[in-house]
């Protein structure tokens, strides 16, 4: 696999390496600096702003197979091992208890042994701890979740369920109320920042980013554009939820070209910082 992606900005234009790319952007010293959490989330898209299509054979959405790739993946699992905590989503869970989930950072695969050093030389626990957002706390806490001491919080609006939310420490360690009738932003960096969190990954779906912008606490949002067209029904885009009373601004932060993506097709890696 050629190991080469062209950066286009900041300029000058510059060949690098795909390996590390995402690591080279120190998202723990940028916390460090701030004493704030930093809150990033990725997506993979279409030229058509697709990021989902209907599973085949059960409910729900997956990402179509036409755009993900091993190179998206790989810069996945880099900005996935720089973490404090990962949010992930009830669906998640119910999957995993159903055996069909993986572990959102793979540093068991021998591709990623690199990323499983680079946590161990900073004295990081194999896994980031994991945050479910859920106004129901309805979903499934699969043991294996807390293997190596890693922690599940659960973020919930005020007044849980008393029997539920005892239910789930005795699994898996704290529910905390992020917000009045539903979770908001503001509190749920707040909560994070007191639990000592700095470096937070939102790999779930446009719910949540949407929860992350109308908060303005989503830092950095990295996108990869594949240069395929899906078209289809439903249309699923990154971020799902009501209108913001004010446009989010973004500006870009890098631009590089992967011009081997794909059979030759290429993609875009794209971050953006929230203005």
């Amino acid at each position: 696999m050629d190991d080469s992606v062209l950066q286009l900005y900041p300029a000058p234009v510059t060949e690098r390496p795909l390996t590390g790319l995402f690591l080279s952007h120190n998202l723990r010293r940028i916390s460090e600096a701030s004493g704030q959490c930093f809150v990033y989330s990725n997506f993979v898209t279409s030229i058509d702003g697709r990021i989902a299509i209907p599973h085949p054979s059960r409910p729900g959405l997956m990402v179509p197979k036409d755009i993900a790739n091993e190179r998206d993946w790989r810069l996945y699992q880099e900005l996935a091992a720089q973490a404090d905590m990962i949010i992930s989503s009830g669906r998640y869970l119910r999957d995993w208890a159903d055996g069909r989930a993986q572990e959102i950072l793979q540093i068991d695969d021998p591709r990623f042994a690199d990323l499983r050093q680079w946590r161990q030389d900073r004295g990081l626990p194999p896994q980031p701890d994991i945050a479910i957002i859920s106004g129901s706390l309805r979903f499934p806490i699969p043991d294996v979740l807390k293997a190596g001491g890693r922690k599940v919080v659960v973020f919930t609006s005020a007044n849980p369920d008393p029997k539920r939310v005892a239910e789930i420490e005795s699994k898996a360690g704290q529910v905390v109320t992020a917000g009045d009738k539903r979770v908001d932003g503001a509190t749920l960096l707040q909560r994070m920042t007191e639990m000592g969190y700095r470096t937070v990954y939102s790999s779930t779906g446009p719910k949540v980013l949407h929860l992350l912008l109308a908060g303005g606490v989503l830092n950095r949002l990295y996108m990869t554009y594949a240069n395929r067209l899906l078209g289809g029904k439903p249309f699923a885009t990154i971020v799902d939820g009501p209108l913001f009373e004010t446009a989010v601004d973004m500006k870009i932060n890098t631009i590089h070209l992967d011009s081997h993506a794909l059979g030759g097709l290429g993609q875009f890696f794209v971050s953006y910082d929230q203005a």
